[in-house]
């Protein structure tokens, strides 16, 4: 039997108490690849993830839920084995027994799309939701078709046991949520899945028959499950939900499905096809709050178009969730109660080894200006905006001088200048922010040459050159993502 922490992330409990209003957001929260998110709340950061559709996992962090919207895009995974390296899916972050496992679906490289899409789970080295993550195992069934096709994972808790939810196809079944015991988070003690609800009803079946995106919500004791209904190629991709109101989580009979949907449509708002969701409760637990994803035009479909959105929800007097309409993109609104930390508006990067931030000489803002290290003061010119390119790279913007952070004359040699110039939308000025083994340090690879930012022979002084060169594995060669306002 797993023993389970107190900490159970994805539960909400009752709110006990009003408190003062979060920092004012505005959706979305993600608005690049911003489909299927998962958003936890952990130790003063909220920590969110979302499908990549490439081979990477992406997260950010950020104290305050309006703070995610400019958030670093921090990758925590990559993988080259080529039967799960493509196509990652509805990534997931749940904590048991002191460590994070992130679960997700990716398809085999070369393979149609959709066609080889299999559940997989990662383990964290500790307790930072940014890792560093090592591949645990591929989690499927013997009798999942085609082939152990699983996607949408999850874990339900119930009666101090683990159950791995998902969306698959049994016996020729539709697109159905399933259901397995575990005997540890990352292996199943039955290869055997069961179905626990078909889409059956006609708003389950627009476009497409299917249920997916399985998420436990619990309350006063009770267990429910939300899910998505209809295809998502449709702006009628809705939330469903399900109550566990027997006493085994496997049997049909078991849940009991609401006749109608929970969370749907607001033409009047703009949004279209709101589903795969997550919950998370505010920072001084009394509020609780719904993560999902929208399109913002009816014929959005299943694309990158789908923006992260959160928001507020209630509870009706039957105890049952009430999670309103979606809200309009756009709308200022109070964030979670309990945010105490200013919003971030930039970074600084910090050298591990100096401790010295990554600096434009003398905020000059001249194309070829050189960037350097000095020591942190504040200063504009060692604020940076690291924007989100859509394509799991970033660009590195200087505050105090708008030029971006560029690799001179695309050069790929070890001591190629980095330098700052006029933003031309190149690989040479594309970074990935790559999660190195510990805290917020970070390794910053360039996109065209592959070779990371380091300063120069590990010097320490004020005015050490900044360049690019293949990646040691050093603190010279690590930055720390530091918050500013």
């Amino acid at each position: 039997m797993v023993v389970l922490l107190t900490l159970l992330l994805g539960a909400v409990t009752q709110p006990t108490a009003s408190a003062a209003e979060g920092r004012p957001y505005t959706n979305p929260v993600e608005s690049q690849k911003g489909a299927d998110p998962w958003l936890e709340y952990y130790e003063g950061n909220y920590y969110l993830i979302t499908t990549t559709g490439t081979g990477v996992l992406t997260m950010r962090k950020s104290p305050t839920l309006a703070g995610l919207s400019t958030a670093p895009n921090v990758q925590v995974w990559s993988d080259t084995t080529p039967t799960r390296n493509a196509n990652i899916w509805a990534p997931e972050l749940h904590f048991v027994d002191g460590k994070w496992y992130l679960y997700y679906s990716a398809a085999q490289a070369g393979v149609a799309c959709c066609d080889s899409q299999r559940t997989h789970v990662l383990e964290s080295a500790g307790t930072d939701p940014m890792g560093p993550y090592t591949y645990k195992n591929q989690l499927s069934g013997s009798n999942l078709s085609p082939g152990g096709w699983l996607i949408d994972a999850s874990v339900l808790r119930h009666d101090n046991k683990l159950y791995l939810l998902g969306s698959g196809f049994i016996g020729g079944s539709a697109q159905s949520l399933v259901i397995t015991p575990m005997s540890n988070a990352y292996t199943l003690s039955s290869s055997t899945f069961h179905i626990i609800s078909s889409p059956t009803a006609s708003w389950e079946t627009s476009g497409a028959p299917v249920n997916e995106g399985p998420e436990p919500l619990y309350h006063d004791g009770r267990t429910f499950l939300t899910f998505s209904a209809s295809s998502c190629q449709t702006p009628d991709y809705k939330l469903g939900q399900l109550e566990l109101t027997g006493s085994d989580p496997l049997l049909a009979s078991s849940w009991t499905k609401k006749s109608t949907p929970v969370f749907q449509r607001n033409d009047a708002a703009g949004v279209y096809g709101p589903g795969h969701n997550g919950f998370f409760t505010s920072p001084d637990g009394t509020e609780n709050w719904i993560v999902y994803h929208a399109n913002s035009t009816a014929n959005g479909g299943c694309g990158n178009a789908r923006t992260t959105r959160a928001q507020k929800f209630t509870w009706n007097a039957d105890g049952t969730p009430n999670f309103g309409t979606p809200v309009a993109l756009g709308t200022t609104l109070p964030g979670p109660s309990g945010e105490t930390a200013a919003t971030p508006t930039s970074y600084t990067l910090v050298n591990r080894n100096s401790g010295k931030c990554l600096d434009v000489a003398g905020g000059n803002t001249a194309d070829g200006t050189d960037i350097f290290q000095w020591t942190c003061n504040g200063g504009a010119n060692q604020k940076w905006r690291i924007e989100d390119l859509g394509n799991d790279t970033s660009r590195l913007v200087n505050v105090a001088t708008g030029k971006v952070m560029d690799t001179a004359g695309c050069d790929s040699a070890d001591g190629t200048d980095i330098a700052q110039w006029t933003w031309l939308n190149n690989n040479c000025q594309k970074y990935r922010l790559v999660h190195t083994a510990t805290g917020d340090y970070v390794r910053i690879v360039n996109e065209a040459t592959r070779k990371v930012a380091d300063v120069a022979d590990c010097g320490t002084a004020n005015g050490t050159d900044v360049r690019q060169w293949s990646w040691l594995n050093n603190n010279c060669q690590q930055w720390k993502l530091v918050p500013t306002t």
